[in-house]
């Protein structure tokens, strides 16, 4: 069954935590099918997998099979997640303890489904309250994100790479993601505009119009490319400083973007997220209208929209700088 699993799981099936195989192999069965049927999208698979087994490992811990879980015993799990380190809990922040039970949520669900187990011990357990006003994403001021395009080398074909899948996040509000996953044919002239589609979560297809400064760094960069189809954004070979046919991944886009903004004295605090909030911030800013906004970033609810609004941060700045002694 070890050769069956088709997806990239922490540790080999054969090695999941014995709970699980103490249940026979209808129930290795079931937890093959959910984690590679009912959950399409990769990332959110490699998290719930990671997650549900972290509790399978501690189920086994306490010498407990899984039928025997109750509400109380996933409540005092859940709890242990938020402990500090120093007194033996896991000191996780509380989006990351309400992703773990979401995730033991749904799998416990399917087990019942499944006839594996006759409850679901998490269905009545409640995750911490986490209320968001706004998002804790690093936000560049239009000056410093003048400062990270200037300080690119476009001499280079991995500068050009770079200048444009950040003009590409900046000038879209588009998510890493759905940025790294564009193929060549996804950049395309309507008339006399260019366009992007993306394809964001849910499968749901996105088109926006491209930026002229957007444009600017995508032709310098396409043309440096030289290719037809296949994945827009590549890996660099060093061999001969060029682009390799393999995509680019959002960890590799993180190092672009350290990398880049270190160089630029910006520090390392910015991530992909951070020009996504920057350009969603400096379309606001500039009396940008919210519910275009939101369809800009492909955002189902306003609310989350405005977590991205950073406008009354840098009218608090300019209060505080108003502090002279």
């Amino acid at each position: 069954m070890t050769e069956d699993f088709p997806i990239q799981a922490s540790k080999p099936f054969s090695q999941l935590p014995s709970v699980l195989a103490d249940l026979g192999e209808s129930a290795q069965r079931v937890f093959l099918e959910f984690f590679t049927a009912q959950i399409r999208n990769a990332n959110t698979r490699q998290a719930y997998l990671r997650n549900v087994c972290r509790f399978l490992d501690w189920v086994e811990s306490r010498g407990a099979t899984l039928p025997e879980m109750k509400a109380m015993h996933v409540a005092l799990y859940i709890e242990q997640l938020g402990k500090p380190k120093a007194d033996g809990g896991q000191g996780y922040s509380a989006p990351t303890i309400k992703q773990h039970l979401a995730a033991l949520r749904v799998f416990g669900a399917f087990l019942v489904i499944r006839q594996i187990v006759p409850a679901n011990p998490a269905a009545d357990v409640r995750g911490p309250k986490h209320v968001v006003t706004t998002g804790k994403t690093p936000v560049m001021t239009g000056e410093d994100a003048r400062a990270l395009f200037a300080s690119i080398d476009t001499s280079k074909p991995s500068g050009l790479r770079d200048k444009a899948i950040i003009g590409v996040m900046v000038y879209t509000f588009a998510r890493i993601s759905a940025v790294c996953d564009l193929d060549i044919s996804d950049y395309y002239q309507v008339g006399r505009r260019m366009m992007f589609r993306f394809q964001e979560k849910g499968g749901r297809h996105h088109v926006m119009p491209a930026h002229h400064t957007a444009i600017e760094y995508m032709e310098a960069y396409v043309t440096a490319l030289g290719e037809q189809d296949g994945p827009l954004f590549r890996s660099m070979t060093r061999k001969r400083n060029g682009f390799t046919r393999r995509r680019l991944d959002r960890r590799e886009a993180l190092a672009i973007v350290k990398r880049r903004c270190k160089a630029a004295g910006l520090g390392d605090r910015f991530t992909n997220h951070t020009f996504r909030a920057t350009g969603i911030t400096a379309y606001l800013k500039n009396e940008g209208q919210l519910e275009h906004a939101q369809y800009m970033a492909g955002h189902a609810s306003p609310r989350t929209t405005k977590l991205y609004d950073r406008r009354a941060q840098e009218a608090s700045l300019d209060e505080v700088e108003r502090i002279i002694l």
